[in-house]
């Protein structure tokens, strides 16, 4: 017989763990810098929209404004242990890349690449 832990009340059913990227406060601290940098070339705003708490479907994830469209250009969500970088104009994922960092740099490539933040 296997026994699964119980939190709060809450029986899981399984033993996959889903993982699931958020953004920490490393991240936060990267796609201001990132903003900053690029607001020569184009980079206007980013928001980062915060997950649901009534709804556990929606993923926190980050929005991009350039200066060519009043409507977010980009969207960078996390997706398992990647960040998938979407064309929000077109509703088409671009391509899933590694770290946060890597899809900021390949909408514009503002800071060296492979930049990061100390935790």
């Amino acid at each position: 017989m296997i026994r699964r832990p119980q939190t709060a009340g809450y029986v899981s059913s399984t033993n996959v763990v889903s993982l699931r990227q958020g953004l920490l406060p490393r991240h936060r601290e990267y796609l201001m810098r990132w903003l900053q940098a690029g607001a020569c070339m184009g980079l206007c705003d980013a928001d980062v929209l915060d997950r649901n708490e009534y709804d556990e479907a929606d993923i926190e994830h980050v929005l991009v404004w350039v200066r060519e469209n009043a409507n977010p250009a980009y969207m960078v969500r996390p997706e398992g242990m990647g960040w998938v970088l979407i064309d929000q104009i077109r509703e088409r994922p671009i391509a899933t890349y590694r770290t946060f960092e890597a899809a900021l740099h390949a909408i514009r490539p503002v800071l060296s690449n492979g930049a990061t933040v100390a935790a």
